[in-house]
């Protein structure tokens, strides 16, 4: 099994349970980690043998455009989407950091990690 990584995909999203958050919005950072079998496609060469990490990046553009109130939503949305649309897939793992969240606290990220697998 080989892994596709997708690190450090920077969006602009409205997650959050605060009514500022739905309106003003935030800074958002997710990674994506797939495994599956690239034998074929590490001898053919040909994008339609592998996962398209431009596929897994638009997915999570995508669903982030959707608003949640928990990332962990978003997450587990990002991952069933992966799954559904990529039959080569056999184990999916998505980062969702929301970058300088509304807390008392001097905190970079607050994130959620979800895995599926098939």
């Amino acid at each position: 099994m080989q892994q596709i990584v997708v690190n450090n995909i920077r969006l602009y999203a409205y997650h959050g349970c605060l009514p500022e958050e739905a309106r003003i919005g935030s800074e958002y950072r997710c990674d994506v980690e797939v495994s599956a079998d690239l034998t074929a496609s590490s001898y053919s060469d040909q994008l339609e043998d592998t996962v398209d990490y431009v596929s897994l990046t638009r997915i999570v553009k995508e669903e982030m455009q959707t608003r949640s109130a928990l990332l962990e939503h978003v997450a587990r949305r990002i991952c069933e989407r992966i799954m559904a649309e990529h039959g080569l897939v056999k184990e999916a793992k998505v980062r969702v950091a929301k970058l300088c969240p509304p807390i008392e606290a001097d905190v970079e990220d607050v994130s959620v990690t979800w895995k599926t697998t098939r």
